[in-house]
């Protein structure tokens, strides 16, 4: 349960909604039962007809800074009681919102089962049509500007707010939100340990919508190698340890830019080189009645896995192991969800 003195903490921050409970259920409100003046934060809780009592919380937040206003949504898993708990932002991808993604990668249940905070930043309509995030664009692959402005100040807002482990923030995504993932990694790895990425493109691997649809269709290998302004970008940061997902039968970001996004974020190069790592293992899987996999383990000189890349083999652009209750998923793949937080719980920043 949460304390007064945490609610008013939280009211003055955002304006906050509790929504649901374990799953991301988009069941409708029962009852409103406070509001607070003078902000007029209205606070609802919702217990779905047949589920078991729960303190977990669902909650939507808004945050706004110079550049704009994002909503997004916060899981709170039952077991929390004020000590540290790593913290996953995850980034939808086109069509989507916070619940659909919520439901179609089931992290609300993983985040209980692994007693850590998730919170979803949904991207406006009014900023993209398709609703997804401007990763091809100059402004938004920038620290301190654009969309990363306004995702890492609600990554800030939560750590501020609760009691988050810094060490052990991480931030994934789908699709354009796997290549904004790639992107905040990228110019905030002070703030996250590690990135994951689905079915997602390189940093810097489109400046405009032309650009962005030759690397989504061929991979954008050819632009990295002639865009020479970004290596600076790239080389300031630390490696930055990634695990990517990946259908082999993708027709909507191309497969090759997996590859990219490996290479990219684990050897600071921008031209497509290949991963230099001590050692590297290599093992074939198959999803029982589903698909068959390649899953690709690079370590350290110290045996520490520093990159994984799973390929799923007659997969299209779909989160992996997903729930078919959602948008863009395949439950016949291995069980991104799961593989991403075990990958990612390995990793945390230097104290």
């Amino acid at each position: 349960m949460m304390t007064g003195k945490m609610l008013e903490m939280i009211y003055g921050a955002t304006r906050l909604i509790v929504t649901t409970v374990v799953g991301a259920s988009t069941a409708p409100f029962q009852r409103m039962f406070r509001t607070m003046a003078p902000i007029r934060s209205v606070l609802r809780k919702v217990n779905p007809a047949g589920a078991r009592k729960s303190s977990a919380q669902f909650l939507a937040g808004t945050y706004t800074n110079g550049v704009g206003t994002l909503d997004y949504k916060l899981f709170i898993p039952s077991g929390y009681r004020g000590r540290p708990l790593p913290l996953v932002v995850m980034l939808h991808g086109c069509k989507q919102n916070a619940d659909d993604f919520a439901i179609g990668t089931r992290m609300n249940a993983l985040a209980e089962e692994r007693q850590c905070l998730v919170v979803y930043p949904t991207q406006t309509q009014r900023a993209n049509g398709f609703r997804c995030w401007n990763w091809f664009k100059a402004v938004d692959q920038q620290r301190d500007q654009g969309e990363p402005s306004m995702i890492a100040g609600i990554t800030r807002d939560v750590i501020q707010t609760f009691n988050v482990d810094r060490r052990r923030v991480y931030i994934a995504g789908l699709s354009a939100g796997g290549a904004m993932a790639v992107i905040m990694g990228t110019t905030y790895p002070e703030l996250y340990a590690a990135v994951g990425v689905h079915s997602g493109l390189a940093y810097a691997g489109a400046n405009d919508l032309y650009s962005a649809i030759v690397a989504m269709r061929s991979g954008a290998r050819f632009i990295l190698q002639h865009k020479d302004h970004d290596a600076a970008t790239i080389a300031s940061a630390r490696v930055m340890s990634t695990i990517v997902f990946h259908g082999d039968m993708d027709t909507t970001v191309h497969p090759d830019n997996g590859d990219l996004v490996l290479a990219q974020s684990a050897s600071n190069m921008v031209d497509g080189a290949l991963l230099q790592a001590t050692d590297i293992t290599v093992e074939q899987g198959q999803v029982p009645d589903g698909h068959a996999y390649t899953r690709t383990i690079h370590m350290d000189a110290s045996g520490q896995p520093v990159a994984e890349q799973w390929l799923v083999h007659g997969a299209g652009h779909a989160w992996s192991g997903g729930s078919a209750c959602g948008s863009f998923t395949d439950p016949k793949g291995p069980d991104a969800t799961r593989e991403m937080l075990r990958f990612l719980f390995t990793q945390s920043q230097e104290a």
